[in-house]
């Protein structure tokens, strides 16, 4: 049996499930989700400020998970939040979302546009296009929608995504779409029928991706970027965060 972390680090646990039923719908007989929601932090995370006091609560689930015989974990928010300080604070595979769904999506299509929430999103993104080395084959277009719309139905969330959908199709001539945010992670087949095109679901990728990485026997490197941190003291209301501490957790 393979345990899966799937560690949502804002604080609003309808996302949480939302996230969990796409990785239960794709995820191999013999594993197992565990879905966590972070105990601290954003009910949402929009832009620079929001992602890093994501960080710490992400890290505590991380911690506790790893501790509890996880084997592998994702980190289900596209801004791939904390995913270099919980790759250094674990010895399991940690998966990103956003660069999960750019890997699977360039086995299928040369030209691809991600669709995100917030116009304040769409720049922290094009960032990490590039870091992934896909600037060339992939755009960044945001709906200019606040994630936790996407749960309004009285809400018009939906229609605009559609919008912005039909205009990468149109204008960026998109081969496939990459849903930009966890939350939209229950559109995938409505959006596939809908568009006759790739639709893919960072969650989705990233649980085969994890899947892939047990089953290869591969754990983090802890030598160079992802070494383990350093013990020293941390003082203030980050005082139970030093590593020591998080480690004996």
């Amino acid at each position: 049996m393979t345990r899966i972390l799937l560690i949502n680090p804002n604080t609003t646990k309808t996302m949480t499930a939302t996230a969990a039923d796409a990785a239960s719908r794709v995820k191999n007989d013999l594993t197992e989700i565990v879905a966590v929601t972070s105990s601290m932090g954003p009910v949402s995370i929009e832009g620079y400020y929001d992602e890093a006091f994501a960080v710490p609560g992400l890290l505590l689930e991380l911690a506790k998970g790893e501790k509890a015989g996880a084997d592998a974990a994702i980190i289900a928010c596209f801004d791939d939040t904390g995913l270099d300080a919980a790759r250094a604070l674990a010895s399991i595979p940690v998966i990103g979302i956003c660069e999960a769904a750019l890997a699977s999506t360039a086995f299928i299509a040369q030209r691809f546009t991600i669709v995100t929430t917030m116009e304040r999103s769409r720049l922290p993104l094009e960032g990490l296009v590039h870091r992934y080395g896909m600037a060339g084959r992939c755009k960044v277009r945001a709906a200019d929608i606040p994630v936790l719309s996407l749960e309004d139905p009285q809400s018009n969330a939906r229609d605009r995504l559609r919008n912005e959908i039909a205009t990468a199709l149109r204008d960026d001539k998109a081969e496939a779409i990459v849903l930009g945010c966890a939350g939209m992670a229950d559109l995938v087949e409505q959006l596939r029928h809908e568009f006759g095109v790739p639709i893919v679901d960072g969650v989705a990728a990233a649980v085969k991706q994890a899947e892939a990485l047990v089953a290869l026997g591969l754990k983090t490197a802890k030598r160079g970027a992802y070494a383990t941190p350093v013990h020293k003291t941390y003082t203030g209301l980050l005082e139970d965060f030093s590593p020591s501490r998080i480690a004996a957790l």
